[in-house]
């Protein structure tokens, strides 16, 4: 594997914020990063004593955005301190992700495996929760992962390639933990809970 420890840097500067289409009230908000490729695109809740509507996805927009079009939809539920990751694909079958925290709240890992790339190997931590229905991109060439910070956390992911079982690669994620702190972590403190086969992915 291509992993060099000495090169994980944590990003968590905000790049960018803007709207996209031309309608205000249908607009998508994005926030993009340091890290060329990855964004955030922020819910919209219209609420009222009902409770409230969201449209969580539009193939239109997401065009504009350059995102691909999607093929499977996944479904994880999650307890507190629970960690997933660090996914990939093989490149030849290579996924982005459209991730959305549904229930309660996470942190989203995202790392930088493309090689050559400027940033190679550097990471981000971004914290999302169903207040928001915020959705992270998270496009080829990247790992991903997260941190449940409560139970019964649900995340939500599209995917532009099917899942193989041949072609799937991990990084273990302690190796990220143990290099960021509580604050990154959403100010989570306790035990992680990490499968056995994700505990023995290499470092």
């Amino acid at each position: 594997m291509f992993i060099g420890r000495t090169q994980w840097t944590h990003i968590c500067m905000k790049r960018d914020t803007y709207e996209s289409g031309e309608d205000w009230a249908m607009s998508l908000n994005v926030t993009k990063f340091g890290i060329d490729g990855p964004m955030v695109i922020h819910g919209v809740r219209h609420g009222d004593d009902r409770g409230f509507f969201s449209e969580t996805y539009q193939q239109q927009r997401y065009d504009e955005l350059g995102l691909p079009h999607f093929v499977q939809e996944n479904l994880s539920k999650s307890s507190r301190g629970v960690v997933r990751g660090l996914h990939w694909q093989s490149p030849d079958m290579a996924q982005g992700k459209l991730v959305t925290c549904l229930r309660g709240s996470i942190v989203d890992f995202v790392v930088d495996i493309r090689v050559g790339s400027p940033t190679f190997m550097e990471f981000l931590t971004i914290p999302v929760s169903d207040a928001a229905l915020d959705s992270i991109w998270v496009p080829e060439g990247f790992a991903h992962g997260f941190l449940a910070l409560e139970d019964n956390t649900l995340v939500q992911y599209k995917v532009n390639r099917f899942w193989s079982a041949s072609h799937e690669r991990a990084l273990n994620a302690s190796w990220v933990l143990d290099r960021v702190g509580s604050e990154a972590l959403g100010g989570f403190e306790g035990e992680f809970v990490i499968s056995g086969k994700d505990a023995a992915a290499a470092a």
